[in-house]
């Protein structure tokens, strides 16, 4: 006997459905390198997710395809991973700090046929393009007009790209276990080795990561995340600050008094950052003579955080996962 009670596939885009219809309104804040501030909400997170569908298709992107980005945390980032799955391609997530020859290694083992990059990586983009064979298309996140730092022609503009389109599509359907995220490590031994995310597997770890025992999230959380978006999958907080329809507030520099303006100005109740993140938060606190501001949760990850780093958090009432 199979029941019928709510029966779809769990799909990274059910969430974004649920954050646009639930709590559409709630902000994605960007703080950008050049200074400015950007805002949107999961509701226009979601239109411009189906005018990147429409945008992929058009270009000949089909299931399974591997759709790459280059880029810093930002809500045109934030669109790609839903407007890329949602396509059903997968979102490659690149990480410019790696070496030349890791990212020429990943790009073709991937092949990765679109990229979408900061212009900021320019110069990346240039030196990679000659030995990255698969990538036929380079979609600059910038605005067109915004002069990129060493390009010899003028790159295509996301905005535009995406902007050209009407939004009226329909999400891919498919299978909760069809991939939906693709990220390499960094090569430590050996070549980098792909980890592929599943639909399924997502849902399931957003779910925990929104839980009491790990984030203790709900629809009041303002959500800034530290960690790169290009690292082992943002920790999951975008997918679970849409199932709890969170705010987000994302910085593209992470400069420790950018980010503690942002914190204060935004309201954050739930910052995550590997242990040098919080270290320089707090050099910065002390050499200003402030306190951390009243935020609720604090997530860190990557390497053990230091004793006295989780007791001085315990002390400013801070909560504190460590992944």
């Amino acid at each position: 006997m199979l029941g019928a009670m709510q029966d779809w596939e769990l799909r990274v885009t059910g969430l974004l459905e649920h954050a646009a219809r639930e709590h559409g309104s709630r902000e994605i804040v960007t703080a950008w390198a050049d200074g400015r501030e950007t805002r949107t909400d999961w509701a226009g997170i979601r239109g411009d997710a189906l005018r990147l569908v429409q945008a992929l298709r058009r270009l000949g992107i089909r299931s399974g395809d591997r759709v790459a980005t280059l880029a810093m945390n930002h809500s045109r980032h934030l669109v790609c991973w839903f407007g890329v799955p949602g396509a059903g391609a997968i979102v490659h997530t690149l990480n410019p700090r790696l070496f030349d020859d890791q990212l020429e290694y990943i790009a073709n083992h991937a092949e990765d046929r679109v990229l979408i990059y900061d212009a900021a990586f320019q110069p990346i983009v240039d030196r990679m393009r000659p030995r990255w064979k698969t990538i036929e298309h380079y979609i600059c996140f910038d605005p067109a007009g915004d002069p990129p730092p060493s390009a010899s022609e003028q790159p295509m503009s996301f905005e535009e790209w995406i902007g050209a389109e009407t939004g009226e599509a329909e999400w891919e359907r498919g299978s909760e276990r069809d991939p939906c995220m693709l990220c390499y490590t960094s090569g430590t031994t050996g070549h980098p080795k792909g980890v592929l995310y599943e639909h399924r597997s997502t849902i399931l770890h957003t779910y925990a990561v929104a839980s009491s025992a790990v984030m203790a999230m709900d629809a009041r959380s303002v959500v800034l995340p530290v960690v790169p978006m290009f690292h082992a999958n943002n920790w999951g907080l975008p997918w679970a600050s849409a199932a709890m329809g969170a705010k987000m507030v994302f910085s593209a520099v992470n400069e420790p008094e950018r980010l503690i303006r942002l914190m204060r100005a935004e309201g954050a109740t739930h910052v995550a950052g590997v242990p040098t993140v919080w270290l320089s938060l707090f050099q910065c606190l002390d050499a200003a003579g402030e306190e951390l501001p009243p935020i609720r949760q604090a997530l860190s990850g990557g390497s053990a955080l230091p004793r006295a780093l989780i007791e001085r958090l315990m002390r400013a009432d801070v909560r504190v996962a460590h992944a």
